[in-house]
């Protein structure tokens, strides 16, 4: 399995996050982590799937205006100063082989807060054509600005051993 895991942060939660379930995913394959502006817009033919996360920012993905509300709660740069994973699958070509995906999200640690940029992810990455291979999944910050709660590297990088399991399972079976 070859895996590639895209990822939009604001403050590097989201960015850990990612680096957790490469993590976990490399026990399955090959793994390539991209931070969303240097990410390409087709899919290598040699990859198997694509995990795609960000922010949930105002019930969803980031926006322009959202990222720049967060530049505002820093000193430090953003993550992703450029673009966020929205922009990132607006111009994100049809895969020209089957590929599987799975997307996550980081968002504060509130009882039925709504949106989930995960969702927003999945939703485009399917109409693309993608496979999902699992639901959307959270992990959860303090506050705003983070940092992760206790516990959430480490689920992640559960998450990330799950799907590489499920992901090379799948191809064992189509062969």
């Amino acid at each position: 399995m070859r895996a590639m895991v895209v990822f939009e942060s604001m403050f590097g939660n989201t960015g850990l996050i990612a680096e957790a379930i490469a993590d976990g995913l490399a026990r399955h394959g090959e793994v390539e982590t991209a931070e969303v502006g240097t990410a390409p817009v087709l899919v290598p033919a040699e990859v198997d799937l694509v995990v795609v996360g960000g922010p949930t920012h105002a019930f969803g993905m980031s926006r322009p205006g959202t990222r720049s509300n967060a530049k505002e709660q820093t000193e430090a740069p953003l993550v992703s100063a450029r673009i966020g994973i929205r922009e990132w699958l607006d111009g994100m070509a049809r895969p020209r082989h089957r590929v599987s995906s799975a997307t996550f999200d980081t968002r504060i640690d509130k009882p039925r807060f709504p949106g989930s940029a995960a969702a927003g992810a999945a939703k485009r990455l399917r109409r693309l054509g993608f496979h999902q291979v699992t639901p959307p999944e959270s992990f959860f910050v303090v506050g705003g600005t983070g940092p992760l709660l206790p516990g959430e590297y480490e689920r992640a990088h559960r998450w990330g051993e799950l799907i590489g399991s499920t992901v090379t399972e799948t191809e064992t079976v189509r062969h």
